[in-house]
Formats: C-alpha cells, sequence, structure tokens
C-alpha cells in the first residue's frame, strides 16, 4: 500500500499511484498521481520528470529553479513564486520560509485530526516532517491510502518549535501540482434555491480561485474543485477532484504557471485568517479528499461515494434504512397548533409514511422569523400541554416524531438575547448585521456552546424524539469576539466552526439512536465536514421537481445520494410557483432519502393513492439508493431530458429514473444508454418486458418514453438467468 526506501515514496490505492522523492536539495517534489505504477517505476520517474527542476549542485543559483517545482509543500519567499501552502509571521516579523525534508513515519490507521471530522479508520498512513530553514516551524504532510478506496486523504499539522509565538497566515491542507498538462476546472456555483451547478471552463493562466468568505460552506461555491483532461467526460476520460472535509470558509485554488504546471490548493480561507500559535503548540488543518478516475466524471463520483460511505458517515446510519417523513413546513409554516397538525400526522400514517417532523415555531415566542430563537422551550400556548400530544398521537398512528432546531443562532426578541447580549458575533459600538431577523451566537466560546448543548438535550431528553433536523439560515457577519484578545481575532471564523463541530459531536454522542439531518437555508452547509455528523442533509431548500433534478445531479458530481434529503412538495411549487406532476415529483425524489413536504390532508383521494403506491415503490429500492453506483445518464443542463441509474455493486439490479423537461416539436429519436452493468449478462427492463445484454443496453439503449411537459420515468431493471452469446 505505502513504499517508502531511500527518500522514495509510492501510495497505491484501489486504482491509482501516488509518488513522491526527496531531491538533491531536500524538498519534497511530486513525481506521479495517475494510473498504478510499481516502485521499480520511482527511478523512472526521478531521472526523468523529477530532474526538470534539479540544477547542477555547483550552480550559484540552484534555488532559481524552484520557480515552477512539483512542490508536495510549496513555500514563500525562497524563488518559488507560485502559490504557498503555509505563511507564518515571526516575532521579527519575516515570513521567508524554507521547508526541507526531516524524517517520516509509516503507520496503520488514520491521523487524529484534533476538534474536526475526519476519516474514521482502517487504511494506512505516510507522515512526512519537514523543518523549515529559517525558523523554528515544523510542517508534517500525512498521505492517508486504503487498497479498497480511490482516494488519498492529506492534510498537516503545523508544530511551532521555537520559543515565541508566531502567527499563522496561511495555513492550507494540500498542494497538488501537475507538470505541463493542461486542464478544464469544474465547480459547483449556486445561491439559495439552486445550489451545486455544475460548471466547467478553461483552466487560464494565472489563478483561479474558488472561495467562502461566509463563515460557513456556502449556496454560492461548494469546497469541490476538479481538473479535467479535454476528452473526459461522463463515462471516459481522466479527472481529478479535490474536496475539503470542512464547513467553513474555504479556498481552493488552481493555479496555471508560466510553464504550463498547474498547482492545485487549498484549505483553509486565508482572507482575515490569522492564528496565533504559541510555543509548543500544532495546529491541525481539515482533511482534503483527492481522488484520480480514468472512468470519466462517474468514477470520480463513485469514488467519492464509496469513500463518503466507508470513512465519513456514522456507522450506525451509513447503511440504515432512511425514515420516510411528512414536514410540515411547507404545510403550515409558523400558523400551526394541534388542531392542525393532528390529521396531518393521521393521514401520514394512512399513506405509510415513518415519521412526522414538526419544523420551526414550537418553540419560546416564534410566530414568525422575528422572535424566539435560542430559547429552546416549548410554546404551550401554541401546542397545549407541550410536544407530548402531539408525539402521543404519533406514536398512537405508528409514527416516530422528529422536531427542528437552529442551534447557532438567536433571535434580538429573545431570553436568551436579553439575558448574554454579549454572546453574538459582534463589535461593541456597531449595530451587527441581520439576516432573516437573526444574529449568530458566538460558537468560539465553550460557554456559549455548552448552555446551547444542555438546552437542545434537555427537549430531546425529555420527550421521544428519534429525528432531529439542524437548520443553519445565516451566514457569519462582523467577524469579532469580545471573548478573545485582539491579537486573535483572525481565529474567529475557524474557532466558529470548531464549536459548531464540539456541538455536533456531543450531541450525536450523547443521543446515538436519534437520527440528525442537516440544513442550512436548504443546501448552504452541504459538504462532507457536516456529513461526518450527520448522515443526510437538506439539499435545498428549493422543492420544484424540475429544479431538483438539476441540483440533486450537480450534487451527485462528489456526495453520495444517500446523503441527499429529497422530498415531494405541494404544486405550485411555493418557490417557482412550477406545477410538475406529483408522479414526476415523487420519482426525483426517490433518488434520495425521500419524504413529503406538504399537506396531505389536502391531496385528493387519487393523490394519497399515488403517494401511498410511491412510498411503498421506493421502499422496494431504497438500499440501492443507500449502497449502489450511480451513472448519470442524461444531463438536464445539455438537454431537456434528465435521467439516472443507480446499480447494485454485484450488478445485478439497476434503477433508472428520467425526466423529460419540454416536449418538443419531433423530439422523438433520443435514447437512453444505460451504463454500469454487466456487458455479457442478461436483464429485463420491468416496465417494458424487454430482455436485453449489458452489453446492448449500453451501446444501444433504450428510447426516451412519450411523455407531457416535466413528465417522467422509471425503469426497473434486474438480471436474468440466461447467459448472452
Amino acid at each position: 500500500m505505502i513504499y517508502a526506501q531511500n527518500g522514495k515514496f509510492l501510495l497505491n490505492g484501489k486504482g491509482f499511484s501516488y509518488a513522491m522523492f526527496i531531491d538533491g536539495q531536500g524538498f519534497l517534489q511530486k513525481l506521479h498521481f495517475g494510473g498504478q505504477i510499481i516502485p521499480s517505476d520511482l527511478d523512472f520517474l526521478i531521472c526523468g520528470i523529477g530532474k526538470i527542476q534539479e540544477p547542477p549542485f555547483d550552480n550559484p543559483n540552484r534555488e532559481s529553479y524552484l520557480d515552477g517545482m512539483p512542490a508536495e509543500c510549496p513555500f514563500f519567499g525562497r524563488i518559488d513564486t507560485c502559490e504557498p501552502m503555509i505563511t507564518a509571521v515571526r516575532s521579527d516579523g519575516a515570513v521567508v520560509s524554507r521547508f526541507i525534508y526531516s524524517s517520516h513515519k509509516i503507520y496503520d490507521g488514520v491521523p487524529n485530526v484534533k476538534g474536526m471530522p475526519c476519516a474514521r479508520g482502517g487504511g494506512q498512513t505516510l507522515a512526512i516532517t519537514l523543518k523549515d530553514n529559517f525558523s523554528p516551524i515544523e510542517v508534517t504532510l500525512n498521505y492517508t491510502v486504503w487498497d479498497d478506496l480511490n482516494v488519498v486523504v492529506k492534510n498537516c499539522e503545523i508544530f511551532n518549535g521555537g520559543g515565541d509565538s508566531v502567527f499563522l497566515t496561511r495555513a492550507f491542507s494540500f498542494c497538488c501540482d501537475f507538470t505541463d498538462e493542461r486542464f478544464d476546472v469544474m465547480r459547483l456555483w449556486g445561491d439559495w434555491g439552486k445550489e451545486r451547478s455544475p460548471e466547467i471552463s478553461p483552466l487560464s493562466h494565472g489563478i483561479t480561485r474558488l472561495q467562502s468568505t461566509r463563515g460557513v460552506s456556502s449556496h454560492q461555491i461548494n469546497p469541490f474543485l476538479a481538473l479535467i483532461k479535454p476528452d473526459c467526460d461522463e463515462n471516459v476520460g481522466e479527472c481529478y477532484g479535490f474536496q475539503l472535509v470542512y464547513s467553513g470558509s474555504f479556498v481552493l485554488s488552481a493555479e496555471l504557471g508560466n510553464k504550463g504546471q498547474t498547482r492545485v490548493i487549498g484549505g483553509i480561507n486565508d482572507l482575515n485568517f490569522r492564528w496565533k500559535l504559541d510555543s509548543g503548540e500544532r495546529f491541525f488543518t481539515p482533511q482534503a479528499i483527492i481522488c484520480y478516475s480514468n472512468e470519466g466524471l462517474g468514477g470520480m463520483s463513485r469514488a467519492y461515494a464509496d469513500y463518503i460511505r466507508a470513512q465519513i458517515v456514522r456507522p450506525k446510519w451509513v447503511n440504515a434504512r432512511r425514515p420516510v417523513l411528512v414536514n410540515n413546513w411547507e404545510a403550515t409554516y409558523f400558523d400551526f397548533n394541534n388542531e392542525r397538525l393532528f390529521p396531518i400526522a393521521d393521514e401520514a400514517a394512512r399513506l405509510g409514511i415513518d415519521t412526522f417532523v414538526l419544523d420551526d415555531g414550537w418553540f419560546g415566542k416564534r410566530d414568525g422569523a422575528a422572535s424566539g430563537l435560542g430559547d429552546w422551550y416549548v410554546n404551550t400556548s401554541k401546542l397545549k400541554g407541550g410536544l407530548k400530544p402531539l408525539i402521543d398521537r404519533c406514536k398512537q398512528n405508528g409514527l416516530k416524531f422528529g422536531l427542528w432546531f437552529e442551534p447557532e443562532m438567536v433571535s434580538r426578541d429573545s431570553d436568551l438575547f436579553r439575558a448574554h447580549p454579549d454572546w453574538i458575533i459582534s463589535k461593541s459600538g456597531y449595530e451587527p448585521a441581520l439576516q432573516r431577523n437573526q444574529l449568530v451566537l458566538d460558537f468560539s466560546r465553550a460557554e456559549v456552546v455548552d448552555y446551547i448543548f444542555n438546552s437542545v438535550s434537555d427537549v430531546i431528553k425529555n420527550n421521544d424524539i428519534s429525528y432531529v433536523k439542524w437548520d443553519m439560515n445565516r451566514y457569519l457577519s462582523e467577524f469579532y469576539s469580545p471573548a478573545l484578545p485582539a491579537d486573535r481575532q483572525g481565529e474567529l471564523a475557524h474557532r466558529y466552526i470548531l464549536g459548531v463541530y464540539r456541538l455536533a459531536d456531543m450531541l450525536t454522542n450523547a443521543f446515538p439512536d436519534v437520527f440528525f439531518e442537516g440544513c442550512a437555508s436548504g443546501g448552504g452547509r452541504f459538504d462532507t465536514g457536516m456529513l461526518y455528523y450527520f448522515p443526510q442533509i437538506w439539499t435545498s431548500d428549493d422543492t420544484d421537481g424540475y429544479e431538483r433534478a438539476k441540483i440533486q445531479w450537480g450534487t451527485s458530481l462528489c456526495y453520495p445520494l444517500s446523503a441527499m434529503s429529497c422530498h415531494v412538495s405541494a404544486c405550485p411549487n411555493h418557490q417557482t410557483e412550477r406545477v410538475v406532476p406529483l408522479g414526476t415529483r415523487g420519482n426525483i425524489a426517490s433518488l434520495g432519502a425521500t419524504g413529503y413536504e406538504l399537506d396531505l390532508t389536502k391531496l385528493s383521494n387519487e393523490e394519497k393513492a399515488q403517494v401511498a403506491e410511491q412510498i411503498t415503490e421506493y421502499k422496494k429500492i431504497d438500499d440501492l439508493v443507500l449502497r449502489g453506483d450511480l451513472y448519470r445518464l442524461s444531463s438536464p443542463f445539455d438537454s431537456p431530458i434528465f435521467c439516472m441509474a443507480v446499480v447494485s455493486k454485484d450488478k445485478t439490479l439497476a434503477y433508472v429514473v428520467g425526466e423529460r423537461a419540454l416536449t418538443l416539436p419531433r423530439d422523438v429519436n433520443r435514447i437512453i444508454r444505460i451504463y454500469g452493468l454487466d456487458d455479457g449478462k442478461m436483464y429485463r427492463v420491468r416496465e417494458l418486458n424487454l430482455t436485453a445484454s449489458g452489453g446492448a443496453l449500453k451501446t444501444a439503449g433504450l428510447p426516451v418514453p412519450k411523455t407531457g411537459d416535466f413528465g417522467s420515468w422509471t425503469w426497473h431493471i434486474e438480471q436474468i438467468t440466461t447467459t448472452g452469446k
């Protein structure tokens, strides 16, 4: 798995190799990242690629050759003018650095990333320590690989071995250089209600910088970047994915240098970042999941899905059947009482739903968005008798009960704010900015996190709650904590997200049998860091059946379907006012953890029968959604047809969902090629009563059914015993 000898390092995963070496000056250089090689290939690579940047030893200008060196830990101020990985200001104001190999070790298992989500276990880790020539700083680069996974996971630890404090002004997690290769770059951009739309453009000279400065990973740019070779598509060609296990402000940048070299680098956003590292202290950077695929973008997606399920999601929940739920938000918003909620719960039970989730408005003085946040006690004037009567009604119907919280926020009009006005992120003397009429609690302070933990815990302990929806409805602003000294204000954004992780860790450990779902005004914090605590995340507040197809397509590029919470809502849709058939809404929602976001009592008898059938059919394929391999077959961004297939690992079953956005004149000759099946095995398409080999379904495909606007279809495909010739 990991080979290390005479300054040469080779890491092999499921279908890739990552190679490095220590050059004559002591610099750690990357040699290869791509298809698998063997240790005897390292000398060949060193003599070729490795010598490109290696001038003669007697050349007095040796270090001028560093500009463009494929470095594993590029430094600052010593000729290399591309992006550095780490910058630290010392007591004399100097920033220059020069990281030289010191030692390495190999051990079984994964590194501890203090206070942050990280890989859960297994694998093998190479830890390479570099020392700075100009300061007492040491950097340990961690590389973890697994025999059965197609990713390498990187992060670093920065140690101050001197007597004085230093200030880290950049502490990125990784660098990955490519020599003389041209790429396109993919990002997932968006906004509220249109998250994670893929955008591909040529990587141009200079720096392409993807970032969030909002204190959270954001709706606007996801912490993911891919480099794509020109011949790469969904199914063939080479690409590289870079994904941060981090939920705060981040940077991922790709730099095309003047010599044709490409550098991808990233981690915690360095804007307004300044971390005081005292003598003897270590700083841990978030992990980055780096993937190589020679099976196109689909291969990259499947590698990420396998890794997230194996190493990120809590083991108890990763393959556990997701509850089919109904959430009352779009049914009632803030206007509810027991008399309004009871009939919805009754109808949910009749239709086969598992769980009733009570959303915003059940606590404090909360009849709208302007008050009550932070007061986590039941509003008994709205819910007579507290939560117990509603929970009892659910239990009588065989339903589990779930509850919404927004732990990180506080309203001005709240008991909590009146008692602790200093607990918000703000600067005294300045009027803090409001979003959704709320302010952000200062989670860099342990006493604030502890108070919220106790408040939320009391509600969960004193009620029979099986499901918690954790929401977060605004970004950070002001970026100032009254509890931090002046020389540590640059630590606030990172300390805040560490506080979020701490609360999530405490709650999920205190209530291991409660299923937690993440949310952030929809998909504003949909990242691998939050998936470590929450097995699924509310994918978007936009529940329109057409827009959701696009949102779920983009999200699937680097996250598994099982992580996406996908609901059927009422029409006209509350976000777009579009009318999409109920069947289409159900089919799109089946490509994830499905549920309903509407007033079930207002459905017609025919619609209720359709919902009951949707739930029955979903429970037949939900194991595929949890464990299967995804193949994207037709993009809604490039055509009027959306289509995806989920294929079982043993290739005996497949579930295909398609949607036609608009019916066009004479648009009758479209076909869908089904990827992922075994070419030599025979299959039956249930809905069409057709049999064909996996090879025929891939090369010849199936005709797109005729539907009206926003119509959809499903194909259930299963292997039969007859063998094709």
